[in-house]
């Protein structure tokens, strides 16, 4: 269960406040795009996501978009944040986070990856030697792979709330 179990979990991204990511002892953060920033495969940004990433910027948290996805998805949605990205990152793989974490000149320690999925996002988080947010993931999912996937994230996320890793956003907000 270790490397499935995320350092935090809220409900979205926009619950992150700069105050719980220097909280964890971190000062980067490595955004997933679908289900964190936007719908799956969508171009429109959630709502307050644009501006809850200027409101990060401006409290020091560096932040850049890591993503499986290709460049024609992601670049188009990273320029709507001002955001440096990096595609095709074959995350759960080390090798992805740690050109993300280099190219913001960042340390792995101080790094924190937030995404929506245990398989990826957090296993690739723990297996890279950096914290991780885990979301609650917004919209469905259509593909076969995803429902077997969030149907084997289920009991992770039980026993999450059980050891009270999941924050609710009211206590996101306070616990910075």
């Amino acid at each position: 269960m270790g490397l499935f179990r995320p350092t935090v979990s809220v409900e979205r991204v926009t619950d992150i406040t700069p105050e719980l990511v220097r909280a964890m002892g971190a000062d980067t953060l490595l955004l997933d795009v679908d289900n964190t920033l936007a719908a799956h495969g969508s171009p429109e940004p959630f709502p307050g996501s644009v501006a809850w990433t200027h409101n990060m910027r401006n409290a020091g948290i560096q932040i850049i978009i890591v993503s499986n996805n290709y460049a024609h998805r992601v670049a188009p949605f990273a320029r709507q944040y001002d955001l440096p990205f990096l595609c095709r990152a074959f995350k759960p793989l080390p090798s992805g986070y740690h050109r993300a974490a280099s190219i913001m000149r960042a340390k792995h320690r101080t790094t924190v990856v937030v995404g929506d999925q245990v398989f990826t996002d957090v296993l690739g988080a723990n297996l890279s030697g950096m914290k991780s947010i885990l979301l609650m993931p917004v919209t469905p999912e259509a593909s076969l792979s995803f429902r077997v996937r969030r149907r084997l994230e289920k009991p992770i996320r039980r026993s999450l709330c059980r050891r009270g890793i999941h924050l609710p956003a009211r206590l996101a907000q306070r616990n910075g």
